[in-house]
């Protein structure tokens, strides 16, 4: 076991990136990022990931910076929760701005991340606008349709334009610049930058606040309102699982993207793409960016791809009981405090050989 966690741990310190920039460097902000106070321009100069057009945005905007950083926690936190029951479950994503070929190359789980990581930057300037934190943009002007007659329009909504503006402007900055690889690799990436921002555009939903007497209805309050990461993510996640391979092919004047074996029809602006296979997953395999899933935990009774039969490729698995404190058989006492008790209870865990 020890031998195997110190190879992970040479596998991931020891890859070279594939491409000198990914795009997604930017990501490594959460290294240092947020000890950063973000009030002078030679602080975008402190940290790797940002290539020289992002730096120029930072020292134009360094009030966005705190939301930029943020995103980068959430697009990181986001991906390892949507894939924690995959073969692949994005624990790579933890060391950037350094990938390994999982993400550094023109793979299914890179669209995702890329696709991801467009849509939460521009989620969390679009949030941070809504919430007073910056001081270029404000709450998101009333929808031009008609308020129905059972509401108004009031509230102070996501600012999802300004969020689009300089958000598309910061993530697509890196695949703009020739240096950051191949043209099919660029084009690729900026086809699932679009996609994650649109999966973004499509979150944006009426909520909604009610005001009266005692709880009552009687007026209603409503604004246009971003839903959660997650949602967006899991969304991405769909569109991950029935992404399209993809082949750089001359059209006209333009270099564009068509699907490798579906060539007559084009790519919808909706689909994630890809240029590379991934590996399974099963195994370690440091060319692929494959960590295996040895000692990853399986659910025994369950037919989704967190099943012991899917996660663990067939080699079965082991059984362990684990002991669990939590506290239990809680009553609330007037007034006011609730006392608990301490339980113990024994589970049984299952793990990949």
């Amino acid at each position: 076991m020890t031998e195997y966690r110190n190879f992970l741990l040479f596998t991931v310190t020891s890859l070279n990136v594939i491409y000198s920039c990914t795009g997604i460097s930017w990501l490594g902000l959460t290294v240092n990022g947020s000890s950063v106070g973000w009030n002078q321009t030679h602080h975008c100069k402190l940290l790797d990931g940002l290539v020289p057009d992002q730096m120029q945005l930072c020292k134009r905007n360094l009030e966005l910076m705190h939301s930029i950083v943020h995103a980068a926690k959430l697009t990181k936190s986001a991906c390892k929760s949507t894939f924690s029951d995959m073969r692949w479950n994005c624990s790579s994503i933890l060391n950037a701005p350094h990938f390994t070929p999982d993400l550094a190359k023109g793979t299914r789980e890179a669209a995702y991340v890329f696709s991801l990581a467009a849509a939460v930057v521009s989620h969390s300037i679009a949030r941070s606008c809504a919430s007073g934190e910056l001081p270029s943009c404000s709450c998101a002007q009333a929808p031009s349709e008609q308020a129905a007659p059972d509401f108004r329009w009031g509230g102070c909504g996501d600012n999802v334009r300004y969020g689009l503006q300089m958000g598309s402007a910061f993530s697509d900055a890196p695949m703009r610049n020739r240096r950051s690889g191949p043209q099919a690799f660029r084009l690729m990436q900026l086809h699932n930058n679009a996609v994650g921002r649109q999966a973004l555009m499509d979150s944006l939903e009426m909520k909604c606040k009610c005001h009266g007497v005692s709880g009552s209805c009687s007026v209603k309050t409503c604004w246009k309102g971003l839903q959660d990461i997650n949602s967006i993510s899991a969304d991405l996640k769909s569109k991950y699982l029935s992404a399209i391979k993809v082949i750089p092919r001359q059209i006209g004047t333009r270099r564009q993207l068509v699907p490798r074996e579906m060539e007559v029809r084009p790519v919808g602006e909706n689909e994630l793409v890809y240029l590379v296979s991934s590996s399974d997953y099963c195994s370690l395999n440091a060319k692929q960016g494959s960590f295996g899933t040895i000692d990853r935990q399986c659910n025994k009774t369950g037919i989704g791809s967190d099943s012991c039969g899917l996660m663990c490729c067939g080699r079965g698995y082991n059984a362990y009981t684990e002991v669990v404190v939590e506290r239990c058989q809680c009553k609330y006492h007037w007034c006011c405090y609730v006392s608990c008790k301490t339980c113990h209870r024994t589970v049984e865990r299952h793990v990949c050989k």
